[in-house]
This record gives structure tokens, C-alpha cells and sequence, in this order.
């Protein structure tokens, strides 16, 4: 890559990752065209009270049965084949580069940004160097421990934007996460790299999302997650205590549903039909159990509150 404009801002020199060539694939991982890959959101409370979005990769190897991002309405072909976006680091580069405004990049709301291939290909690692480079904050969600590797570019972030982590935990026992997300990291191991990260100043909690009814929507299940988070250094738990069944991903959960757990499906037909989205029937209880807990361990579970905590002492200022 070459020099960006010398000293790229006030927070010291950043030497910046190198743009390899475009080509068809990447090590052998199929690449997809791209324009542009960092997003204004819009109103800055769309996507997880963040500024911009990216999304380096599409697809997902995880194996989720319950994934949303599989939906028809996303239009992802071929979702369970992770696809690296083709030059992505040019066209991050030059998308922060014309950013009037910095702000708080997200990523992980339609594939992890830790997919198996990013061992290799590193393609987040090195839009984090490009995203502290030029002085933005960064949020993400993720379901794989690989994160822990780039605890040291999240520390270097953090010491001049907002930072935030957050783990998608789903249950805190590794056998049915093993059932649920065959091929996503489990749940101790997602704990342990929150611990790290904690343990290095990164702002990490759980996004305890979603609670799939019948199945994870238990007062135990949800304590005991509480109580993994606590002790792993989380700062909060964020849940909306449902999950979202559209076309594409509801024939998916369903079809998984059959051979899992007999008798599940049937249920979410009687009570939910074609609805988008599906509370827990037990939601209302679960969510005072939930506060309740919160409150004595210490954690935020108020979206507001999250928020303003892990933006807190930070302020932007127009890019010269």
C-alpha cells in the first residue's frame, strides 16, 4: 500500500497494512466484486449504536441452524461458502480515507468477521490497522475466539476511539452449542478470549442473542450465562430475549429443528405462523430474571446505558 498522505492523524505514525492485487480468489477463497464496503448507517442507534458499517466477507461457515443472515431478503448465494470481498483493503483505505466525520465502524452483523480463513487471509486484522490508522472506533460481534489474536490493534484503537466487543452467546453449555453452531467456537472458548480481552482494557460483553423458544428461553440458561460473562470481565449483556424467522432462514431452522429436537417445530408453527419475529413465551419473566441478576453482578443490560458507557470520554472531530 502506499503512503497515506504521511501522518495519517494526531495519534502518532501508523505504518498501514499492504493491498495485495485483486484476483478471483484469495489462497483459494472464492472473492466477490465490491464498489465500497464501509456504510454510514443512517441513524447512528441502527446498527448497534455505531456510525458506519463493514462487511469484509459474505457468507458464513459457522453452521448456525438458526442464522437470520441466511434469509431470502439478503440475497446471499450459496451462504455457507465464505466469499472474501475482492481488493477489500484498497477499498477500505479509500472509503475511511473520504469519511468527512469519524466515528464507530461496525462489523459482524451479516457474517463474523472471524470466519476459519481469517487465520490465514488476516483481511480483519488488517482492516482494524486501517481503521485505527485513520483514527475511527470499532464494534464488533463475533462467535469465534480467533479475536483474541488482535487484542493488541483493539487496545491500540481503544486508546483513541471507542471500542466495544461483543460475543454472541447463545447457551452456555458447549454440548448444545456444539448442536446449535457446529462450527463457531464454543461457548467456554468464546468466554476465554472475552477474558483476554478484557484483561487488556477492552470494553467486551455478551450479546445473548437470540433466545430460541423451547429451547434456550430457561431461567437457568440465562443465569448461568450471567454468571460466565461476570466472571469473564464482561462490562454487559445486551438481549432482546427473541429471534428472527424469515423465508430461507426459517425452512433452514425448521428443517433442523426435526432432527434435533422432535416436536419442536410444530410448536413454533401453533404459536408463531409466519411471524418475523418470535418472543420467547417465557420473554417477560426472563427479562426481570435478567435484570434482576444484572443488578447485582454489576452488568448493564440497557442499551442506552451501553452505549454511552463505552463512547464515554471520547469526542470526534471533523477529518482535516
Amino acid at each position: 500500500m502506499d503512503d497515506i498522505d504521511g501522518k495519517i492523524h494526531e495519534h502518532g505514525d501508523k505504518d498501514t497494512p499492504e493491498v495485495k492485487a485483486p484476483s478471483e480468489t484469495i489462497n483459494g477463497i472464492p472473492t466477490v466484486p465490491a464498489k465500497s464496503i464501509i456504510y454510514r448507517t443512517g441513524n447512528p442507534s441502527s446498527l448497534y449504536f455505531t456510525d458506519y458499517s463493514m462487511n469484509i466477507y459474505l457468507g458464513c461457515s459457522h453452521g448456525c441452524i438458526y442464522c437470520d443472515s441466511r434469509s431470502n431478503c439478503f440475497r446471499i448465494m450459496d451462504f455457507d461458502t465464505v466469499k472474501a470481498k475482492e481488493n477489500a483493503l484498497q477499498i477500505v483505505r479509500d472509503d475511511l480515507r473520504r469519511k468527512v466525520k469519524r466515528g464507530v465502524v461496525a462489523s459482524g452483523a451479516m457474517s463474523d468477521p472471524y470466519n476459519p480463513f481469517e487465520h490465514e487471509l488476516k483481511l480483519t486484522r488488517n482492516c482494524l490497522e486501517l481503521i485505527n490508522a485513520f483514527g475511527f472506533g470499532a464494534s464488533l460481534v463475533t462467535k469465534s475466539a480467533l479475536i483474541s489474536r488482535d487484542t493488541d490493534v483493539l487496545r491500540d484503537i481503544k486508546t483513541h476511539s471507542p471500542t466495544i466487543v461483543k460475543f454472541s452467546i447463545t447457551t452456555s453449555d458447549d454440548e448444545l452449542c456444539r448442536m446449535l453452531e457446529p462450527r463457531a467456537s464454543v461457548t467456554s472458548e468464546r468466554f476465554e478470549a472475552l477474558r483476554t480481552l478484557s484483561e487488556n482494557g477492552i470494553y467486551c460483553g455478551v450479546y445473548l442473542n437470540p433466545i430460541l423458544p423451547y429451547i434456550t428461553d430457561t431461567q437457568e440458561s440465562i443465569l448461568e450465562i450471567l454468571r460466565m460473562a461476570k466472571d469473564s470481565g464482561a462490562k454487559f449483556v445486551q438481549t432482546h430475549m427473541s429471534m428472527t424467522l424469515r423465508p430461507g432462514s426459517r425452512e433452514h431452522y425448521y428443517n433442523h429443528l426435526d432432527k434435533m429436537f422432535p416436536g419442536a417445530k410444530e410448536k413454533y408453527m401453533k404459536r408463531y405462523g409466519l411471524r418475523k419475529h418470535c418472543q420467547s413465551p417465557n420473554s417477560r419473566r426472563l427479562w426481570r430474571v435478567l435484570a434482576a441478576e444484572s443488578e447485582r453482578l454489576g452488568l448493564l443490560y440497557d442499551m442506552n446505558a451501553i452505549t454511552s458507557h463505552y463512547r464515554e470520554g471520547y469526542g470526534y472531530k471533523q477529518l482535516q
